[in-house]
């Protein structure tokens, strides 16, 4: 697939006073599922208002998303809701000069874009990515733990490596 899984271009000339919607297909959260090394997403969506601030767009709303990952422990796959808000500002893509290194804190999280359309749908893929935790573990974690003997303290500590080296 070229470009991204989920794509949704909105001009700057044609933004009213309404909530954006987005869902993601099936198809498109197979490829995100992919993107982001998920079991699966079973849904998707974002509503988001739009604030045309001078040449810049302020986008505020909601990202709901029902996921399956794996444990990071024991593989195992483990359902996550993620419900949060988002918070977006996309703005022109200017040439960077030496003296403008340095970033505010407030352009940190500045997407920028080129024209007058940006990806709405790209910038709530990636509000996604940051959603998901990353170290989720399921039930089964404490039993790969102890199976792998990862429950005693001692077992587990920094010297725990040397401490097997010294017993053999």
């Amino acid at each position: 697939m070229s470009g991204p899984e989920l794509s949704r271009l909105v001009d700057l000339r044609q933004i009213i006073d309404k909530p954006v919607a987005i869902e993601a297909s099936e198809k498109e959260r197979a490829a995100l599922a992919r993107r982001f090394a998920l079991v699966r997403i079973d849904r998707l969506e974002a509503d988001v208002a739009l604030d045309v601030d001078g040449e810049a767009v302020n986008a505020k709303g909601r990202l709901r998303a029902a996921v399956v990952q794996s444990c990071a422990i024991s593989g195992d796959d483990l359902a996550a809701t993620i419900d949060e808000p988002i918070t977006l500002r996309f703005v022109p893509d200017k040439e960077v000069t030496e003296s403008e290194i340095e970033l505010e804190e407030r352009e940190l999280d500045e997407i920028p874009f080129t024209g007058t359309a940006f990806d709405l749908g790209e910038a709530v893929a990636q509000s996604l990515a940051l959603a998901i935790d990353p170290y989720a573990v399921g039930p089964g974690a404490e039993r790969v733990r102890q199976d792998a003997g990862l429950l005693d303290p001692a077992a587990a500590g920094p010297f725990a490596a040397l401490a097997a080296l010294k017993k053999s």
